[in-house]
């Protein structure tokens, strides 16, 4: 029998924690394993011929590898299970999100979707819908748009 695995991809969104709390209560419900994944994008850096552009972007790639692992932390104490697997990638975040799912043979990619305004969506294009036109494996979206009072 296949060893079931929910794949939860977050964001640093302030809704993160609603995307890992459904994706949790998921992944429970099923008897699978929790993964919590963070992909760092890949930025455009704009190199110089002077060698510290180099050092000062490796410097800058510890410190958010540091500080993803805390967000990822917080949220899995925020659930609650030491069990829960913490991933980190480097690279395109839909591509990144697929290739892991795949190489972690998750049964299930977990995403939530936030509002964004159209000029938003036409200039960073949005990963979950990418991900949702270029996946094998079952996706499960979780809206994350603020309700105005």
């Amino acid at each position: 029998m296949k060893t079931k695995k929910v794949l939860i991809a977050l964001d640093y969104d302030e809704t993160s924690l609603k995307v890992a709390d459904e994706g949790y209560l998921m992944a429970n419900a099923m008897n699978a394993e929790t993964i919590l994944l963070h992909v760092i994008s890949e930025q455009m850096v704009y190199y110089s011929g002077y060698s510290y552009m180099h050092t000062f972007h490796v410097e800058i790639l510890n410190d958010l590898h540091k500080s993803t692992g805390a967000f990822l932390n917080k949220a899995k104490n925020h659930l609650g299970d030491e069990s829960i697997k913490i991933v980190i990638k480097e690279g395109d975040v839909a591509e990144t999100i697929l290739k892991t799912a795949k190489d972690l043979n998750a049964n299930i990619i977990v995403m939530g979707s936030h509002s964004r305004k159209w000029l938003e969506n036409i200039l960073l294009g949005s990963a979950t819908e990418e991900v949702l036109k270029k996946t094998s494996i079952p996706l499960y979206i979780i809206p994350t748009k603020k309700i105005s009072s």
